[in-house]
């Protein structure tokens, strides 16, 4: 008994598992961002490409 009353005080876990959960959403939005910015740089070089072919 004593061991579970122990496990239920012990907090180191629970914060290592919401660190966990912090970089998970820090890298979902990290992906997000950058697959926003990969579209728009990939139009800007198709628009750089059609102006260079038409000069």
């Amino acid at each position: 008994m004593k061991f579970l009353a122990k496990l239920r005080r012990n907090e180191e876990g629970a914060t290592a598992i919401e660190y966990g959960l912090i970089a998970a959403l820090i890298a979902v939005a990290a992906i997000a961002a950058m697959q926003g910015m990969g579209s728009q740089l990939t139009s800007t070089f198709e628009k750089t490409s059609s102006a260079m072919a038409n000069a």
